[in-house]
């Protein structure tokens, strides 16, 4: 009976084995030769992990590396653009030129708000065409390729632009691969903003491949750079088309002759409830008022012939998984760029009927930001379909494919964003709501003949995002596949 009590055999029990769970933390060795080779910097960014695989990688790849910037090396130099005092004019101010960060460098067609004039001073802000950019201060390694679109605009010091010796796409798609990309990182400094010098990507390896594959990789992407370009273009003509046809004024005309002043007055039958400045400046009456003259109908966006549908979607905890395992997920941030930097992935174990439902993109659905940064507004391509965007993006569904070109081409002119920002509420971060998206006022035209050739001509420029996007990943799959990881 003793025996079998529990008391008394507890003492026999086995010893438990302690369970120590994996570390989170990275950690390697690091000879004191790599140190002094890497400038004596002892930051651990430096000898990351996963940036001493990329070493490795691109040390037993194929082709032998060389410096990015040597003897042998694809680029002749690299260098920013000074610290100046910059004096910003209006838009309309003889000689402007538009002025953007290395965030809107990004943008297939980016929309400048800073503008300075011409003179000596800012050359150094100038880049020239075939140029490889990157960003170098904040968010680090982010590339852009310079076009026509961008050689006609000024691009901050945060910038660095590489000018190379020869194949410019294949330096740029190397650096944009994920090995690339880690190599950069693997050189930031700075405890406050990260930064990288020219000197940091001087030593950054390169494979040295064959002229014919370098040649390809670089074809691919000045072609996909001159698709972008004639996608703007088309957006203008499609633009211009509707300007001309509703005989619209510069939007500054409008702003000058319906706001001489900074107050003005407005009937309580007009208030509907707004007591907010924003909602009553008089530059949206005026604009209204020119439609209704000049259209043959002014109707709103969600009248049921423009749309079928507005989501914009609740706010939800987010449940980010590895890329391979869920949907690509965007922001508002990211609404202009062709191949979106920084892409997260949602779960699709946690968030499918969601997805379903309300984050989901499909082609020719026209997406507006509508909290923090309001009125940005793209057409979805074919490339997106099947992704997803988070709560801060409102979609507008077209009714039907004839008018999905048409709406994207309005609600993105001068005079669309002010009639969607009209709506602007909120204190601390702005916003607007899916009621506030189907009250929009958007016009008919008398010629629908016109109407038709703006949207064919919008829903063409999205197909050549659509080809350009194509060019650019079959580049980078070129440098993965027959360069990178072949040995």
């Amino acid at each position: 009976m003793v025996n079998n009590n529990l008391a008394y055999r507890v003492d026999d029990a086995p010893e438990q084995e302690p369970v120590i769970s994996e570390s989170p933390l990275k950690w390697c060795e690091v000879s004191l030769s790599d140190v002094i080779n890497r400038g004596k910097r002892l930051e651990a960014s430096v000898f990351d992990v996963d940036s001493k695989k990329a070493y490795q990688i691109i040390k037993h790849c194929k082709y032998a590396p060389v410096s990015l910037i040597s003897a042998e090396g694809p680029v002749e130099k690299a260098h920013y653009g000074g610290r100046l005092k910059r004096n910003y004019v209006e838009k309309t101010h003889d000689n402007s030129i538009g002025f953007i960060g290395s965030s809107e460098m990004l943008d297939i067609k980016p929309q400048p708000v800073k503008f300075m004039v011409e003179s000596s001073k800012i050359q150094n802000l100038r880049v020239k065409e075939g140029a490889v950019l990157l960003s170098r201060s904040g968010t680090i390694g982010n590339m852009s390729f310079v076009n026509k679109t961008l050689s006609k605009l000024l691009i901050s010091e945060h910038a660095m632009r590489l000018e190379c010796k020869a194949n410019p796409g294949y330096v740029y798609a190397f650096l944009k691969s994920t090995i690339g990309q880690l190599l950069i990182r693997s050189n930031i400094y700075g405890a406050v903003i990260s930064q990288v010098e020219p000197e940091h990507i001087a030593t950054i390896p390169i494979p040295n491949a064959p002229a014919a594959i370098k040649q390809r990789i670089n074809d691919l992407i000045i072609h996909s750079y001159a698709l972008r370009d004639e996608s703007n273009e088309l957006i203008d003509e499609a633009t211009q088309l509707l300007v001309d046809e509703l005989a619209l004024p510069p939007i500054a005309e409008m702003q000058k002759k319906t706001a001489p002043v900074k107050t003005y007055s407005v009937k309580l039958s007009d208030m509907n409830l707004r007591l907010d400045a924003s909602y009553h400046v008089p530059i949206v009456d005026a604009i209204v008022n020119h439609l209704q003259a000049h259209a043959l109908e002014v109707t709103t966006i969600g009248d049921s012939r423009i749309s079928k549908e507005i989501i914009l979607p609740g706010r939800f905890k987010r449940v980010y998984v590895e890329e391979g395992y869920g949907r690509v997920f965007i922001g508002g941030k990211q609404l202009w760029e062709l191949d979106p930097s920084n892409k997260k992935y949602l779960s699709l174990v946690h968030h499918a009927d969601r997805i379903t439902k309300q984050l989901e993109l499909h082609e020719n659905m026209t997406m507006i930001t509508c909290s923090g940064t309001i009125g940005k507004v793209t057409l979805v391509g074919k490339h997106w379909e099947n992704w997803t965007a988070n709560q801060h993006i409102i979609r507008v569904v077209p009714v039907n494919e004839e008018v999905a070109g048409y709406i994207s081409i309005f609600l993105s002119s001068d005079y669309g964003y002010q009639l969607i920002t009209r709506y602007t509420y909120g204190s601390v971060v702005d916003e607007i709501d899916d009621n506030h998206v189907h009250q929009i006022p958007v016009p008919l035209l008398k010629n629908s003949e016109i109407q038709k050739r703006i949207n064919d001509i919008a829903l063409k420029a999205n197909e050549k995002r659509y080809e350009a996007y194509k060019l650019e990943q079959e580049a980078l799959r070129i440098m993965n596949d027959d360069i990178i990881y072949t040995k």
